[in-house]
């Protein structure tokens, strides 16, 4: 008996076979690895279209990742907002270097205005869009509607932020090049002349017989120290726009521009 139990025992366990045509259920270890495979491809592929390969993929990730998308615990120091602030201003200084010889004849209020307009947030935008930037920031859960205005509203502090990402880790000689590739031509281009988005709004609403815009604050999201305001304006016969900033004035600005560019003012819409 002892042998037989003994034989029973130590008999090997079959693999439950899986029926031909289905694919074996992943674990959850598989599972991981094919996430973390997606995110290396996905931060390639953005590597690829920025032209800089990181050597901490994690200072990229942070460029483009929301407040709204950081899990419960995480500071928001770990969204693109630091970065941002860091960008900024390296954006300005290379700019400026660029400004300083390629104008040697231009005196400081020439090269200020020159500056204002190509480090503006619509202009970061526009490179951002240049780059493909838009789908691949990070957002929580704020709902479709949401999403879009959202993505379309940060997107020339996630230029910044990227800016920043890429001098934290290939130094000012990266960052540099960055800038130069991407605004070498925009710095070339007939200036145009700097007006206030609220402005231009407010003067083409008049040229439409409309009233003065009305500004509106939506909502005020985070701390005291750091708030982020959402402000619609409104015009009558016309959809809001809305815009967010750090300040209320910031908000309004984007707001405005907003619907400058929805409505085609200056443009082909623009009757």
């Amino acid at each position: 008996m002892k042998d037989e139990a003994k034989d029973i025992t130590t008999q090997p366990i079959e693999a439950q076979a899986v029926p031909e045509g289905e694919a074996a259920p992943r674990t959850p270890a598989k599972k991981k690895r094919v996430r973390k495979a997606k995110a290396t491809d996905a931060n390639a592929a953005l590597e690829a279209r920025i032209g800089y390969s990181f050597s901490d993929p994690n200072q990229l990730i942070q460029a483009v990742t929301h407040v709204s998308a950081l899990k419960s615990g995480r500071k928001r120091g770990d969204s693109y907002q630091r970065l941002e602030f860091l960008g900024d201003h390296v954006l300005g200084l290379v700019v400026s270097d660029m400004l300083y010889h390629a104008f040697p004849n231009a005196d400081e209020g020439e090269l200020s205005k020159r500056l204002a307009e190509l480090v503006r947030k619509e202009s970061c935008a526009d490179v951002a869009k240049s780059l493909g930037l838009l789908d691949d920031i990070k957002l929580g859960s704020v709902g479709p509607s949401a999403d879009a205005r959202l993505r379309k509203s940060i997107l020339g502090d996630i230029c910044e932020a990227v800016i920043g990402a890429i001098f934290l880790d290939g130094g000012h000689a990266a960052a540099s090049e960055f800038v130069k590739r991407n605004w070498t031509e925009r710095m070339h281009k007939p200036r145009r002349p700097l007006r206030d988005p609220k402005t231009v709004l407010q003067e083409w609403a008049q040229g439409k017989g409309l009233p003065t815009p009305v500004y509106r604050e939506v909502e005020r999201t985070g701390p005291h120290h750091d708030p982020q305001f959402r402000v619609a304006v409104d015009l009558p016969g016309l959809a809001p726009a809305e815009g967010i900033g750090g300040s209320k004035r910031a908000a309004e600005k984007v707001a405005a521009s907003v619907m400058i560019e929805r409505e085609g003012v200056g443009g082909s819409n623009d009757g």
